[in-house]
């Protein structure tokens, strides 16, 4: 267990109709891991027929959101004019840059009976000389994405390179983002190659460098490991499902506002105020939108 540094359990929020979010970073034991500055897992519900996922156009600056759904559908919009439906086992990367603004929906077509949803949504804080890219997005099939299978393990890699395999995002920092399955007792090593390591457990037991079976952790746990240090995960009893992900340490501290990531809290300050007055360019056939936060304050700033 020596390879823990700490164990963060996510904060639930009810965003109605079931749906809950848990949301593991930021979280006050743990900022940021590598890049990764926000961390949320949707879900699983079933919405009613008629009901769905309906999150109006909002803005994003200095990030880029990672979308990564295990269940469902999801209707990405946003104000580059891109329509993208996501699908499990695909990925929606969108750069924010300078300023987007996107919504995301159940698409109508899955709303006339029970619609499931499940998936983990990522921002990645840009370097500080790409804060201000242009905003851009991609979609990668879930064909596109590099899948590996061994000795129980099944693994598919989402961002960076992992045991040889790369995935075709481009990014604009070192990463690495995996989904694993582990059959019953199989192992997967974690290699210290990468500065700062996490592994969110979505399904399962798992154990730690651990001899004794007993000690596992469940789903809904981000384990956080010391840098340099071996790791060895093992799915205790039955299957188990979860993610991998880190990367180096991020170049200079975040602050983390709303939507909004920086290095310079002025920036966030600019943003706020451009949201407000509408300065932020339009998603095309969305008329709605989510208010700027009142007298929401700045919370700590996330160091890396």
């Amino acid at each position: 267990m020596d390879a823990l540094e700490t164990i963060v359990i996510p904060r639930s929020s009810d965003l109605g109709d079931g749906f809950t979010v848990r949301r593991a970073l930021p979280s006050a034991e743990r900022r940021m891991v590598g890049p990764f500055v926000f961390f949320d897992e949707m879900g699983p519900v079933s919405f009613e027929a008629g009901r769905g996922l309906d999150v109006r156009p909002h803005p994003h600056i200095g990030l880029a959101t990672v979308t990564y759904l295990l269940e469902g559908e999801i209707l990405h919009r946003d104000s580059l004019g891109v329509v993208q439906p996501i699908r499990p086992g695909e990925l929606n990367w969108m750069t924010a840059g300078r300023g987007i603004v996107h919504s995301e929906r159940t698409p109508a077509e899955r709303r006339d009976g029970h619609s499931p949803l499940a998936g983990i949504q990522l921002w990645v804080a840009l370097p500080k000389a790409h804060e201000e890219a242009e905003p851009s997005f991609v979609h990668h099939g879930a064909g596109e994405l590099p899948q590996m299978e061994a000795g129980g393990c099944s693994l598919r890699v989402i961002l960076g390179d992992f045991e040889g395999a790369h995935s075709p995002v481009r990014t604009l920092s070192e990463m690495f983002y995996v989904e694993v399955r582990l059959a019953p007792g199989a192992q997967l090593p974690l290699p210290p190659l990468h500065e700062e390591r996490a592994a969110y457990v979505i399904e399962g037991q798992v154990s730690v460098n651990a001899e004794d079976a007993t000690q596992g952790h469940g789903p809904r746990q981000l384990l956080v490991f010391k840098t340099g240090e071996p790791v060895v995960l093992r799915a205790l009893e039955g299957p188990a499902r979860l993610v991998l992900l880190g990367g180096p340490a991020m170049d200079a501290p975040r602050f983390v506002w709303w939507n909004f990531v920086s290095s310079s809290r002025e920036r966030i300050e600019q943003a706020k105020a451009d949201w407000a007055a509408g300065r932020f360019p339009a998603v095309p056939q969305e008329t709605e939108f989510i208010p700027l936060p009142q007298n929401r304050p700045m919370p700590p700033v996330s160091y890396p």
